[in-house]
Formats: structure tokens, sequence, C-alpha cells
């Protein structure tokens, strides 16, 4: 009779699905019963916390739990060296024509809305990690003169010649001019030099000529607020400067593309101010 009533005691285990646990290594009893699923699959196991499987794997075909949002990187409003590097990169990929100026403005969140769209992601204007990840394996890292393309560079420590007296500080190294009276830097802006076949000279030179609104008789190009200071080379502003950034070069001339600061600049400085160009 008791052997009767075991088989079918074992029979009942098997048809519902039932196994009896024994003891772990520790002693303690584990769990009496294991369900089954009605597909016969286990759920899958969890993290502690029930963010989902266990050991960071992908959720099985036909999980329909919700998905976390990819993390946003930068979106409008930020600034620093990555926004530049996001908009060096979208230049690469002919999505951005501006910049980069480091701050992520209204073309910036286009550019990125338009990649987006390109490449079946939301258009959301936000650089998530999905779509900086698709930047990244789509263009090559930037240089210094990618990032700094249109000027916002930092300028390195001025020249000592620089220390005393009314000084145009220009270092070709930072491609930066600093107007300095008596070691004090009153401005700093981004310019550019001459290319290998017409470099800009270097050395300790003056202003001897300014001409407000000068045009090249040798380059019929307009100068606008030069201050000649060797021969032809003449600190100036450039609308091509303003317009390519260093993706240009001037014919020995030192190029502003800040408009509006060279025209402040033109107004203080006087025949006789010292210029230094340096490397």
């Amino acid at each position: 009779m008791g052997r009767a009533i075991a088989v079918a005691a074992a029979v009942l285990a098997v048809v519902t699905g039932c196994t009896v646990q024994p003891q772990d290594g520790e002693g303690k009893r584990r769990p009496p019963v294991h369900i089954e699923l009605p597909s016969g699959t286990p759920s899958p196991a969890r993290t502690p916390d029930g963010g989902g499987p266990a050991g960071g794997a992908p959720a099985p075909p036909g999980d329909d739990r919700p998905r976390a949002a990819p993390r946003v990187l930068w979106s409008r409003g930020d600034t620093g060296r990555d926004v530049r590097e996001l908009q060096a990169r979208l230049r690469q990929v002919a999505w951005l024509f501006d910049g980069p100026t480091g701050t992520y403005d209204e073309p910036t969140e286009k550019a990125v809305s338009g990649f987006q769209g390109k490449r079946g992601l939301p258009r959301t204007g936000k650089t998530d990690t999905v779509t900086w990840q698709r930047l990244l394996g789509m263009t090559r890292e930037p240089g210094t003169w990618d990032l700094y393309l249109m000027g916002g560079q930092p300028a390195d420590p001025p020249d000592p010649r620089c220390a005393t007296g009314r000084v145009l500080c220009v270092d070709k190294t930072s491609r930066t001019l600093r107007w300095m009276i008596d070691g004090r830097t009153l401005s700093t802006m981004a310019v550019r030099f001459g290319s290998e076949y017409t470099p800009t000279r270097e050395g300790v030179f003056s202003v001897y000529w300014k001409s407000r609104d000068h045009v090249s008789t040798l380059y019929d190009s307009p100068m606008p607020y030069a201050m000649f200071f060797s021969g032809g080379q003449a600190v100036h502003y450039s609308a091509d400067f303003a317009a390519r950034g260093y993706a240009g070069a001037s014919h020995g001339c030192v190029n502003v593309r800040d408009e509006a600061a060279i025209a402040g600049l033109y107004a203080q400085v006087r025949t006789g101010d010292k210029v230094v160009v340096s490397r």
C-alpha cells in the first residue's frame, strides 16, 4: 500500500511540473517547487534590482519590457571642448558648415536632428549615446585646427619681448594676437598667417603706417584696418579668414577674422607701437 502511494505521488509530481528540491551545500532547503511557464521556457534571471537579465545579457526575443532611453550627452545651451568635437565631426559629414564654436546652438541642434533622421534615429536634436556612437563610426578624430577652425583657441603665454610698452604680440604657435600695454593684456584675438610660400616674417618690428580702407596693389584685395609693420606685411581684417577660417592662408600678412575686434584695436594702436611676431 505504501509503495503504491509513493508511486502515485511521483507520477503527480511529473504531471504537474513540480520537482523536489534537495538541500544546498550549506544545508538550507531550496524552494520546494520550480514552476514552469506555459511555454516551457523559464523566465530569464533578473539582476538583484530587477532591472533586467543578469550579467547585462540582452533580453530574449519577444521580451517587451520597457527599454531605458539613450543617455543625453549634450544638448542646446551646452558649451565646451566636447561640443567643439561634436561640431567638428558634423562638419566632416557635411551636416554642419559653421563653427566649430564650442556652443551647442540652433544650427548644431538642426544638424544633429538631420543626422539622426537620415539614420532612422529619433530626431530629438540632442546628442545621445546612440547618436554619438554612430557619428564616431563615420568620422575621424579632429585635429587641433579642426576644433578651432574659426578661432576661439586659448593664447599661449606672451613672448618676454612683449612685457614692456605698447605691443601687438603675435604668436604663430597658438595663432593668437594679444594687444598689450606694459605687460597687461587688453584684448586677444585669433589670427592666421602666410603660407609656406609667403611666410609671415618673425621678429621685432613697429607699426610704421595705418590705412583704414587699404586695398592691396599687388593682389587687388581689400585690407581693411591695415597696420603695416614690415614691408607690405600688415595686421588687418580678412573677410576670407572670417568665411573659411584656417582652411586658407594670407600672402604674409597677419589676418584677423573678427571685424569688431580689429576695429577696436585699430582705434587704439598708434604709429610707432611695437610688433612682436614669434613662434
